[in-house]
């Protein structure tokens, strides 16, 4: 049977990395649009992210807009591929493919 990734297999993050995955390659966005497009808490979106980032799955870049501090949040190469196995492990799963 095809394993499905535990990182991304949380609801949460599925959402996330899936969030992410529509964004250009190496595009990010940042922190606050994200947490309104996935209607999630800042400590709960932070927490996942940090799951994400531990698997080298997001870049988290912290930079600022003048004085005001910004964190940016995209997909790494890594992620991507595997969001993408995951999404075919997940047909698989359901015999689609």
């Amino acid at each position: 049977m095809t394993e499905l990734d535990p990182v991304i297999h949380a609801a949460a993050r599925l959402r996330i990395t899936a969030a992410l995955a529509t964004l250009a390659d190496e595009g990010s966005i940042a922190f606050p649009r994200l947490q309104e497009l996935l209607d999630m808490t800042a400590g709960n979106l932070s927490t996942h992210l940090r799951k994400l980032e531990d698997a080298d799955y997001i870049a988290v870049e912290k930079t600022h807009q003048g004085r005001t501090p910004v964190t940016y949040i995209g997909l790494t190469r890594t992620g991507r591929r595997a969001f993408e196995d995951y999404t075919e492990a997940l047909h698989a799963v359901l015999g689609q493919r």
